[in-house]
C-alpha cells in the first residue's frame, strides 16, 4: 500500500510541477491577448493610442503585448475587395507604424504594403475592363458575321463565360497579392515581436 500511495505521491508532484511550468505559458497567452484586445479595440475605432497603452504595461510583459498587438493589426491588412476592408486596412498599418515608432525598415515596408493594396484596386480594375473589353469585341464580332451589327448595346457582363473567366482572373490576381502581402506581413511581425521568431 505504501509503494501505491508513493506512486501516487510521485504523479501529484509531477502534475504540479506541470501545472507551475504551463503557468507562464498562460500568463503570456493572456498577454497576447490583451494586446490582440487593445488592437482590435483600436480597429474598431475606439479611442485608443496603442503606444500609450502599451507603455502602461509592466516592462516584462510588454513584448507579449506588443506582439498581441501586430498580430491583430496585421490580421486586418487584408486585400481590399470592400470600401469597409481598404479602410481597415489603412487604420491598421497607421497603427502598425503608431507601435514601430520612428523604426525606418517597419516604415519603408508599410510603404510597400500601402502600395501592394494601391496596385491591387487598380490591377483589379484594368482586368476587368480588359476582360469586358475582349468580351464585347468577341460578341461584336459573332454578331456582325451573323448580320446583326450595331442593333442592341451589348453587355459583357450578361456572356456566361464572363464570370468563370472573371473568377478565375481574381483568383489568380488574389493569390499573387496575397503572396507579396504575407511576406511584410511576416517580416512586421518579425520585427515588432522579436520574441515571435
Amino acid at each position: 500500500m505504501a509503494e501505491i500511495k508513493s506512486t501516487m505521491d510521485m504523479v501529484m508532484e509531477r502534475a504540479a510541477r506541470m501545472a507551475a511550468a504551463a503557468a507562464p505559458a498562460t500568463d503570456n497567452e493572456n498577454l497576447v491577448k490583451n494586446g490582440m484586445r487593445l488592437a482590435a479595440d483600436y480597429i474598431n475605432r475606439k479611442e485608443i493610442d496603442l503606444p500609450r497603452e502599451l507603455a502602461t504595461q509592466p516592462a516584462a510583459e510588454q513584448a507579449e503585448v506588443r506582439r498581441g498587438m501586430a498580430q491583430t493589426l496585421l490580421r486586418n491588412i487584408v486585400l481590399p475587395r470592400t470600401k469597409e476592408l481598404q479602410d481597415s486596412g489603412e487604420l491598421a498599418l497607421r497603427g502598425v507604424l503608431a507601435l514601430a515608432g520612428k523604426k525606418g525598415e517597419i516604415t519603408t515596408i508599410c510603404r510597400e504594403l500601402e502600395q501592394i493594396l494601391k496596385q491591387y484596386g487598380q490591377h483589379k480594375e484594368q482586368m476587368t475592363k480588359q476582360l469586358e473589353d475582349a468580351i464585347r469585341a468577341q460578341l461584336e464580332q459573332q454578331g456582325a458575321a451573323r448580320g446583326q451589327g450595331g442593333k442592341a448595346p451589348i453587355n459583357p457582363a450578361m456572356h456566361p463565360q464572363y464570370r468563370e473567366e472573371l473568377a478565375r482572373m481574381q483568383t489568380g490576381l488574389n493569390n499573387q497579392y496575397n503572396d507579396a502581402m504575407d511576406q511584410r506581413k511576416e517580416m512586421l511581425l518579425q520585427l515588432l515581436s522579436p520574441a515571435a521568431r
